[in-house]
C-alpha cells in the first residue's frame, strides 16, 4: 500500500491525554476497518501511551522518528 493511500491521524500540538484519546477515536469510530494508520506526533510521552491502547484493538506499531522531536506511529491491524 503506497503511503498516499494511508490515512494520517496528525496530532501534533496536543499534548497527554488527547493524542491517546484521538487515536482511540479514530480506532474505534471513523478508521475501525483501516488495517494500516499513520499517527503523527511531537509529544514524546505519546510513544508510550498511544502503542499499549493500539495494540488492545488489534494493531502491531511501528514507531519512526521524522525529524528532531516528531514521529510516526504506523498502526497495523494484526
Amino acid at each position: 500500500m503506497a503511503d498516499e493511500q494511508i490515512p494520517i491521524l496528525d496530532v501534533r500540538g496536543e499534548i497527554c491525554p488527547y493524542p491517546m484519546l484521538k487515536t482511540n477515536e479514530a480506532l474505534d469510530g471513523d478508521h475501525k476497518d483501516v488495517v494500516t494508520i499513520d499517527v503523527l506526533t511531537d509529544h514524546p510521552p505519546a510513544l508510550s501511551t498511544v502503542p499499549p491502547q493500539a495494540m488492545k484493538r488489534g494493531y502491531e506499531v511501528e514507531i519512526d522518528e521524522l525529524g528532531a522531536g516528531e514521529w510516526r506511529m504506523r498502526l497495523n491491524k494484526i
